[in-house]
């Protein structure tokens, strides 16, 4: 096999293939799961940092299953996954990462779930499957006012790199939002810039003296 042939192999993806942790089955969202996803997305403590309003039926919730995960799964590839306890075959989160040019990290999780580093382990397996699949680098942001959804992105390895402000849609009301980013393919000192250029308002805070206080 010669050096192209490789990376074409490399290169090959598939669309959210299971994936299996110690505690947790990752696995593509099916009809079955819309009451399980209308749980999470009904939550308002769970949604409050997320960029849509809480689910308000079950119809709703369905809509949502059908848009952001059913019809995804119709393309070539993609990772958008439930997060299901091993034992249980129950969606109690989600996680993903965008195909655009953002290669965006998201994740949602049940309330009663949290401070148990479920995402943390979840979040571990998509990087290391979207790595062998030779997506070249993730980036996540968070608002400034929800710093332990900062430290799950630490925990996976990822680095702030800027904040930028943003009228938030379809919520709309002006974010801080911290930029995080990991680099998967030895390119260290590449950033991802968009929403740097697109915000006029724009800035590098001083991490370490946070730390420090």
């Amino acid at each position: 096999m010669d050096k192209n042939q490789k990376e074409g192999e490399k290169m090959k993806k598939e669309n959210t293939p299971e994936l299996i942790t110690e505690r947790l089955i990752l696995r593509k969202f099916t009809e079955e799961d819309r009451e399980a996803l209308y749980e999470i997305l009904k939550d308002e403590e769970v949604n409050r940092f997320l960029p849509w309003f809480p689910a308000a039926s079950l119809t709703a919730a369905e809509t949502f299953l059908k848009e952001h995960y059913l019809d995804s799964y119709k393309k070539e590839s993609g990772y958008q996954y439930a997060i299901c306890l091993k034992g249980e075959n129950r969606p109690v989160g989600y996680i993903g990462v965008s195909m655009e040019e953002s290669h965006d990290l998201g994740y949602g999780l049940r309330k009663e779930y949290w401070n148990q580093g479920i995402v943390t382990e979840a979040g571990r397996a998509v990087i290391e499957r979207v790595r062998k699949d030779g997506i070249p680098y993730l980036t996540a942001t968070h608002d400034v006012k929800n710093p332990a959804s900062g430290a799950v992105m630490e925990k996976l390895g990822m680095s702030y790199q800027y904040s930028y402000e943003e009228l938030w849609q379809p919520k709309n009301f002006l974010v801080t939002f911290r930029l995080y980013q990991l680099n998967l393919d030895g390119e260290t000192e590449r950033v991802y810039r968009k929403y740097w250029e697109q915000s006029e308002v724009h800035f590098v805070e001083d991490r370490e003296e946070e730390t420090r206080q």
